[in-house]
């Protein structure tokens, strides 16, 4: 696949570049006084097929040959054989990053930068603050993960962010943190689970994490689950080939203090329904139901590399829900880390299994006092919020609209739902246990309702809580994007201590 990485300055990106993207605001290509990129007549060129472009909602990429000779004279000028613009939109609305880091994507993903040799792409932003999920737009256009036969592609491909007046912006550790570890996510929700079972993961983990400074890890395995109380995980994972487990990372900062933060992940490897099998076709891209544990990974791998104030706790819950002789059933009674007992209604909702386990022991055993948790865990998120705003429900109001704050500041959007544990509980009404773990109502709020099943195995815990439904925004189309990566590391950032 591509490489991406950074060119220090606009001369150092043209030189041997065959394909040149420039993407800006339809406003900063109109305006006087545009960076000077290329030799005059290229220049010209490039203006010319921005200026002729008609943006639209969400961007549009145009191309055109430059004429420029592959073996130039000496001393003859040199620029790339071929040209694109991305043309962004000057404003979206307000559910909209600023940044428009969606448009970016859509414009990069829109440019055949060919298969080898160099291209470069140069980001003309407004706002430097706008450099995050600009370049994070950009990783997402080109992805990692493949597994065809026929021969890879060698392109190598180098990107400059700029300011209006032609400065290059640095890039910060952060944001190449942040670059990398969400092409990383991607690249997991893409493996197939023949090659990312729950034991492969596990080691991926790992290796994510070896080599980070103050970063403490264990892994909990099989039936070592049952003697921690993770009946959930291990239910939900017992029959697979390979074992469930729970991995758990820990981030202590060298200066100690600030919060203690607990991210915590659904790292379903594959989901066949279980018992409830999937139908129709539906079991098709459930390799991607351990989305939310990538993101929670990344996210973690960019505090811990990045130097966060706060102490970081990393709570993977992963299984593969399969079929077979030792499956959970409907109508087992499960005995979850909180105490709580559940009576399983459909075994097709294991997420939340999964997620109320880790949760609990992010509070009772970790000791954390923020929580965040993120999850593939609702079709219905997709309805509710769709493809590009991820699902959030939080039982504290400043958190949930620090998270929405962080959401556009990272271009990964997030909208609320209701927290309303006096209207959901309800939904999981069981004769025999404290709650089943599927609604009654599947009309009722279903994205809210499995958030508050979650919720309700620490609803007596001191903790502030936010859950990350991305389940349409991780996996959209045909493809992993990492979702999630940046936006809860600038949550965690944004908290203060």
């Amino acid at each position: 696949m591509p490489t991406l990485s950074f060119a220090p300055n606009i001369a150092s990106l043209v030189q041997d570049c065959r394909a040149l993207l420039v993407v800006a605001p339809a406003g900063v290509f109109a305006a006087e006084g545009f960076p000077e990129l290329l030799p005059a007549p290229q220049q010209a060129l490039l203006l010319e097929l921005a200026r002729e472009q008609k943006p639209g909602d969400l961007g549009v990429v145009a191309a055109t040959l430059t004429g420029a000779q592959a073996a130039p004279a000496a001393g003859a000028a040199v620029g790339p054989r071929k040209l694109f613009t991305g043309v962004l939109p000057d404003q979206g609305s307000r559910y909209n990053s600023p940044a428009r880091a969606e448009s970016v994507r859509r414009v990069v993903a829109g440019a055949d930068l060919g298969t080898t040799g160099k291209a470069g792409i140069v980001l003309v932003l407004t706002d430097a603050a706008h450099l995050l999920p600009a370049v994070n737009a950009v990783g997402r256009a080109i992805p990692v993960y493949t597994a065809k036969s026929s021969p890879a592609s060698t392109l190598a491909v180098q990107l400059l962010a700029l300011d209006r007046s032609g400065q290059p912006i640095p890039i910060g550790p952060e944001v190449l943190a942040t670059l990398h570890a969400t092409r990383t996510a991607a690249a997991l929700v893409d493996t197939p689970p023949s090659e990312l079972h729950p034991g492969a993961f596990a080691a991926r983990v790992r290796e994510e994490l070896a080599g980070l400074a103050g970063v403490e890890l264990r892994e909990i395995v099989g039936d070592e689950l049952l003697v921690e109380k993770l009946g959930g995980i291990h239910a939900v994972g017992r029959c697979a080939v390979e074992h469930p487990r729970m991995v758990v990372a820990s981030y202590t900062p060298k200066a100690g203090g600030g919060r203690h933060v607990a991210l915590v992940g659904k790292g379903v490897t594959y989901d066949t329904g279980g018992l409830s099998i999937k139908i129709s076709g539906a079991m098709v891209s459930m390799k991607g139901d351990m989305g939310g544990a990538a993101a929670v990974l990344g996210a973690f791998k960019v505090l811990a590399s990045s130097g966060c104030q706060h102490r970081v706790s990393l709570v993977l819950c992963i299984a593969e829900n399969a079929v077979g002789p030792t499956a959970y059933k409907p109508d087992d009674v499960l005995r979850m880390h909180s105490g709580k007992t559940v009576e399983i209604n459909n075994t097709d909702a294991e997420g939340r299994l999964l997620l109320a386990d880790g949760v609990s022991y992010a509070a009772r055993v970790l000791g954390a006092d923020v929580i965040l948790d993120a999850a593939t865990l609702t079709g219905a998120q997709l309805v509710s919020t769709g493809l590009l705003h991820a699902a959030i429900v939080s039982n504290d109001e400043a958190l949930e609209q620090l998270v929405i704050a962080a959401g556009k500041a990272s271009g990964d959007l997030v909208h609320p739902l209701p927290f309303a544990p006096e209207f959901y509980k309800q939904e999981f009404e069981s004769a025999v246990a404290d709650m089943c773990n599927s609604v009654k109502n599947r009309a009722n709020a279903q994205s809210a309702c499995a958030a508050q099943f979650v919720y309700w195995h620490i609803d007596d815990a001191p903790v502030r809580w936010c859950h990350v439904d991305l389940a349409g925004p991780s996996f959209p189309k045909n493809r992993g994007t990492g979702f999630g990566v940046a936006l809860l590391s600038e949550v965690v950032r944004r908290i203060e201590s």
